[in-house]
């Protein structure tokens, strides 16, 4: 049976084109007749039942976080938003809810064209099973996902062991973590990270002092006023705002970023290079995160196209004025 798609490629023009000069909207008369003429020749019949359903289409896309009441940073809201309005334009409306509050059964195809799910956690698998058992197309970005749809991620544990590995090269050994929330696939990943570094340099990472924080400002601050207790000489952070907490707890203690006490951050916030404090960081860009996944489920949506491999973006540390070179001291 030949398809749309067949029509495009011998045509040589996008899934989307093929679909306006059909409808006679939107290409000029000679690319028209030119479509037309080539779609005739190798018999495609539109289906109108498909017709039917694109005409019936909502214009809706849903941003599904693991939870928006706990743990995701306003942050992170502020630079996947971002992102994907960036992408949609006008378009589209956009919808934000929480996989936390999502009641299973209840998801409605009518409702979205199709859904980005930010995921967090290994307990958001069953939400995106029933995203695709209802038909809905899909992709899933931030962490990595082994599902039939798109995913869009980042090497979380080896970005981490960068960040560690910089505190190492610096002479610092002495060093205290404060991790997020216990129950995020990022905080067992970014554990790893800074594990396997640790064990790189020969070190026991026993030996090095960690606590668990929410990602949030405050737990930053209560997690560096306990290991300050162990005189670290760097505090590494598993997220900017944590590290701006952490500043907090420090200069409350009477001490100073970088000459007391090395800070190290993970996400590169807008304000992280802007603030008085010009935070050392790992940069993980989450609104190009969420631009590539939009950009990947708009494909879908207005051209057909549908690719579920998984693409990483990368990340990079990003060096300012935080660290301290204990071997210049």
């Amino acid at each position: 049976m030949i398809t749309i798609k067949d029509v495009a490629k011998m045509a040589g023009v996008s899934y989307s084109t093929v679909s306006r000069a059909m409808n006679g909207i939107g290409e000029n008369e000679e690319k028209r007749k030119r479509i037309l003429k080539i779609a005739n020749e190798m018999g495609y019949v539109p289906n109108k039942v498909a017709i039917s359903l694109k005409l019936s289409r909502s214009y809706v896309i849903g941003i599904y976080f693991s939870t928006i009441s706990r743990m995701t940073s306003p942050f992170v809201l502020h630079d996947v938003l971002t992102g994907v309005y960036s992408v949609v334009g006008s378009k589209y409306n956009v919808v934000v809810k929480g996989i936390d509050m999502h009641e299973r059964g209840t998801l409605n195809p009518s409702c979205f064209d199709g859904i980005i799910v930010l995921t967090q956690r290994k307990e958001d698998s069953a939400f995106m099973e029933e995203v695709l058992e209802k038909k809905i197309p899909m992709v899933a970005i931030c962490r990595t996902v082994f599902i039939d749809a798109p995913n869009v991620t980042t090497d979380e544990a080896g970005a981490m062991e960068s960040a560690m590995n910089y505190l190492l090269e610096n002479g610092h050994r002495k060093i205290g973590v404060i991790e997020g929330g216990p129950n995020l696939d990022s905080t067992r990943l970014r554990h790893r990270g800074w594990v396997g570094a640790v064990r790189k340099h020969g070190m026991d990472p026993q030996d090095i002092p960690f606590v668990s924080g929410s990602y949030r400002y405050a737990s930053g601050y209560q997690g560096a006023k306990k290991l300050l207790e162990e005189r670290p000489t760097a505090i590494l952070c598993f997220n900017d705002e944590m590290a701006f907490g952490a500043r907090e707890a420090i200069i409350g203690a009477g001490l100073t970023v970088p000459d007391d006490v090395s800070l190290m951050g993970f996400d590169n916030w807008e304000i992280s290079g802007h603030s008085s404090m010009e935070l050392t960081t790992i940069e993980r860009n989450m609104s190009e995160i969420a631009k590539e996944g939009t950009r990947i489920l708009l494909r879908r949506l207005d051209e057909g196209i549908v690719d579920n491999s998984r693409v990483f973006m990368d990340t990079k540390l990003i060096v300012r004025k935080t660290v301290k070179n204990l071997n210049e001291a």
